[in-house]
């Protein structure tokens, strides 16, 4: 899920200085009237592909299933759905224009299979989003150093549903788009992030109970009174008993420039609650044992700046979608020893958006380049190709996609998959499971706002 935002403003003095010196061009403001005629409301192609295996979008799913109890995890929607075909190592070759790179270097290598099944395409929003999407097109623009450091002049809704023609502009504006994912106002859950080395070994790095604020979203808001917050988030460990008692607060801007992001960690042994400002970019994971980074959360997280973003045009990719049934098993049944696994995971061809990302100069990142697949549709990163700085292939993150249109939205990212090529290893982020405490109290709605100030932390402590 697009929720572990940790990034602060990473250029130097004298790089900004040369960013802030250079006159951007104009930006033609695109045809709004597109996205509600041959677009979706989120720019997506409303008509479906010319052999019909995309079907057209008609408004994504809305409808809570009869007899459904709030705080549950949903059915899977799709379950009678047969099976489209399966590919593997013997017959990729057929297919590979449809695959990323790291989804074909796992079948080479272990053995991984996918399950493809016809294509849903379940995003939905409300109103109110969709009629945001509409003015931000004619409002919304970089940050004062440029799109690198975030946006200005939008509200409620992606800031650039029409991409610009400009291919570095256009990699920029597609990777905001996915910062502020539209993921509901806000919701209470609790989830597990797990490792599997390579012999299998399956651990808990940590459970968390999650509670968060999409304050860009508010309904009862506008632009007018938007105070640059996209999300406040607050973190409290439940497991193992090593970490129980860790507890973190966070505020993520829209505009990393004028207003960079805060984080404060309260930890039981220090007896204090203190502000933290490296728990973003290429840092591992604290609970994950160098498994993951924090920018890698939801496929990508926290600010892009680090990186020169090119738009590398849209296709069709196979993607993981529409996965409840994943969601429904527990921690042991979906993890497999080098892949969760293929017999309970759904994949589905979808149109993307192709983004890279490489480290901008005088910046740094272990990460020297990176390649994404963004749903057209909800501008979700489903899928990643992660480079070294010798250009090596290294991690592959594919991410669940939920169905809750309780939230209210078709579909959500939950579990990212995080799989390590150079190590044979990977892990689950922010994983969904059903069995407790991970499938428990998922409620809908805004959460006390005092849980995101860090002054109520403090003194709530157990000192």
């Amino acid at each position: 899920m697009n929720r572990r935002k940790f990034g602060l403003l990473g250029a130097s003095s004298m790089a900004l200085a040369a960013v802030l010196g250079k006159a951007r061009p104009a930006r033609a403001t695109p045809d709004a009237s597109l996205l509600t005629t041959t677009l979706t409301p989120f720019g997506g192609t409303r008509a479906g592909n010319a052999d019909g295996s995309i079907p057209a979008w008609t408004g994504g799913l809305t409808e809570i299933p009869a007899g459904w109890t709030p705080g549950t995890l949903m059915p899977d929607f799709y379950a009678s759905d047969a099976k489209v075909l399966s590919i593997d190592a013997s017959n990729m070759d057929q297919y590979k224009d449809r695959l990323a790179e790291g989804t074909m270097l796992m079948m080479q290598k272990w053995g991984f299979r996918i399950d493809v099944y016809p294509t849903h395409r379940t995003f939905s929003a409300p109103q109110y989003v969709y009629d945001n999407a509409i003015k931000n097109v004619a409002t919304a623009g970089p940050a004062p150093a440029g799109y690198r450091y975030g946006f200005v002049g939008a509200y409620g809704a992606i800031p650039f549903p029409i991409l610009d023609a400009d291919p570095a502009i256009a990699g920029a504006q597609a990777m905001l788009n996915h910062a502020v994912l539209f993921e509901g106002e806000g919701w209470t859950r609790s989830f597990g992030q797990y490792t599997v080395d390579e012999t299998g070994a399956l651990t808990l790095g940590v459970a968390e109970r999650e509670y968060t604020w999409y304050s860009y979203y508010r309904q009862d808001a506008s632009l007018a009174d938007f105070d640059g917050i996209y999300q406040l988030g607050f973190f409290k460990n439940l497991a193992p008993s090593s970490l129980v008692g860790q507890e973190l607060v966070y505020k993520y801007p829209t505009n990393t420039y004028d207003n960079p992001e805060r984080i404060w960690q309260y930890l039981p042994g220090q007896g204090r609650v203190r502000e933290d400002p490296n728990l973003l970019y290429d840092t591992p994971a604290p609970a994950l044992n160098d498994y993951a980074n924090q920018d890698e959360y939801g496929v990508f997280a926290g600010a892009i700046d680090r990186y020169d973003w090119k738009y590398l045009g849209k296709k069709e990719m196979y993607v993981p979608y529409n996965n409840n049934k994943l969601i429904l098993a527990t921690a042991a049944e979906g993890h497999q020893r080098h892949f969760l696994n293929p017999d309970l995971t759904r994949w589905e061809l979808h149109r993307v958006h192709v983004v890279e990302g490489t480290v901008a100069p005088g910046s740094r990142n272990v990460i020297a380049r990176r390649r994404y697949y963004l749903d057209e549709d909800s501008w979700v990163a489903c899928m990643g190709d992660t480079y070294d700085a010798q250009n090596n292939f290294w991690r592959h993150p594919q991410l669940i996609l939920e169905n809750r249109p309780d939230y209210p939205c078709g579909v959500v990212p939950q579990t990212v998959a995080l799989y390590d090529l150079q190590a044979n290893r990977y892990a689950t982020l922010d994983g969904q499971w059903n069995e407790a405490p991970y499938n428990s109290d998922i409620l809908i709605g805004v959460p006390q706002a005092q849980l995101f100030n860090p002054q109520t932390m403090a003194a709530q402590a157990q000192f």
